[in-house]
């Protein structure tokens, strides 16, 4: 990793000169946003456990960054900020950044909590099946390092407690709630992200049906809040300047706020930063001052998020998303605004038989495994989660502030 990065420095770094020297300043921003993301990428390499520790014992300090149970085990995520290996002559782990660990009867655990602990650990590897699921390439996509499990428990010390965050202030009122164990699942998961609140059998059934992309917090429901945020401010822009609503730039920039906002509360996982930097960009589009255009847009979003962060090249979910919304411009640019209840109602329909086999080939593609009734399934479920139980679900989020109130909108979402 190290000699390819110093090999390639020389030409890339001459190239840029070049670039600099003639004033093809397109050209030295792309070759800049290819140098920093090849510089990404072999750090992400260069940072895997060494070959020398593999299967020792170290100690590790870091963060949690996310957390699972499946009875009584818990599997974490760890950002790495202190390793050191427990014998003498050890290689070091100075770079080792992020690791996944299991840990049997864990106590406690919650994301940003700081913990020291001792681990074994291994270099990331899949399994011997070549047709079985790419566990090491899954690893390498998420920017895992080494996984292992915890040695020691009762040596492992807690530094420092995570704060008490929106998230998970709102998982606890969820929790208090009168609602069945199924619809406080879903609930976190659709609203808040919270996909580790599943069930490995909810899992399986949605794998089994091709449905496990409406578990992400994604385009649908920061676009939904984004929405309906805009619609709301623009009518209160009215009611305040009925004469120059039109020309408020506020109502614009309050529902940006609000769809970061949204992507914070649930966590800034990788698909809802993507869907919200989509959707910032989309308001830009829909406000028309001095705004690119659909594909201008669309190329736009791509490279902040590829610069954002280079890994996500490797991740089936942001091609996913990317085509999706790309076959949705196509499909509209230039047709007029659907009208009235049938109208959308027919755009719905009509957007999802597009997208249905454009996304199955792309999962079958990208995950190499395919539900045949999948296409079928979700032309019922897409529209019955995108348009009544994620509505559902952040109007009770809306009205949280009295939870009689809420517990209406979440009653008829825990009976769909």
């Amino acid at each position: 990793g190290g000699w390819g990065v110093s090999s390639a420095a020389a030409p890339w770094g001459l190239l840029c000169l070049l670039a600099l020297i003639h004033a093809r300043w397109r050209g030295l921003a792309m070759l800049l946003v290819a140098g920093w993301c090849a510089l990404n990428v072999a750090g992400q390499a260069a940072g895997e456990l060494p070959d020398g520790l593999a299967r020792q014992d170290v100690t590790l300090e870091g963060r949690v960054t996310q957390v699972s149970r499946d009875r009584g085990l818990a599997k974490l995520r760890l950002a790495v900020e202190r390793c050191v290996p427990r014998a003498a002559g050890l290689p070091p782990c100075t770079r080792l950044s992020r690791v996944r660990l299991s840990w049997y009867d864990a106590p406690a655990l919650r994301v940003g909590d700081q913990w020291r602990l001792t681990a074994r650990l291994r270099p990331p590897q899949g399994f011997a099946n070549g047709y079985g699921f790419d566990y090491a390439a899954w690893l390498w996509r998420e920017g895992i390092q080494a996984t292992g499990y915890v040695r020691d428990a009762a040596s492992a010390q807690r530094l420092q407690a995570a704060p008490a965050g929106l998230r998970e202030t709102g998982l606890a009122f969820l929790e208090a709630r009168a609602l069945s164990p199924l619809g406080k699942r879903w609930l976190a998961a659709l609203t808040l992200g919270a996909g580790e609140r599943l069930t490995q059998d909810d899992w399986d059934l949605l794998n089994a049906t091709g449905t496990t992309h409406l578990m992400v917090i994604s385009g649908l429901h920061v676009g939904l809040v984004t929405s309906v945020a805009l619609w709301l401010l623009r009518f209160l822009a009215r009611v305040v300047t009925p004469g120059r609503w039109r020309l408020a730039a506020w109502p614009w920039w309050l529902a940006g706020a609000a769809a970061l906002g949204y992507a914070g509360l649930a966590g800034f996982e990788p698909p809802a930063l993507r869907a919200t930097v989509m959707a910032l960009l989309g308001l830009w589009v829909a406000s028309g001052r001095h705004a690119p255009g659909p594909w201008q847009a669309w190329w736009l979003a791509l490279l902040v998020v590829v610069t954002g962060d280079p890994l996500t090249v490797w991740q089936p979910g942001l091609w996913l998303s990317f085509l999706a919304v790309g076959v949705l411009i196509a499909a509209w640019q230039g047709r007029p605004v659907p009208r009235g209840a049938r109208g959308w109602l027919l755009a719905l329909v009509r957007s999802q038989c597009l997208l249905a086999p454009f996304m199955a080939a792309a999962v079958l593609v990208g995950f190499e495994r395919l539900s045949p009734a999948a296409p079928l399934i979700n032309l019922v479920a897409v529209p019955l989660v995108g348009s009544l139980m994620v509505p559902l679900g952040l109007a009770g989020w809306a009205l949280a502030w009295s939870p009689g109130l809420a517990m209406l909108p979440w009653r008829a979402f825990d009976a769909l």
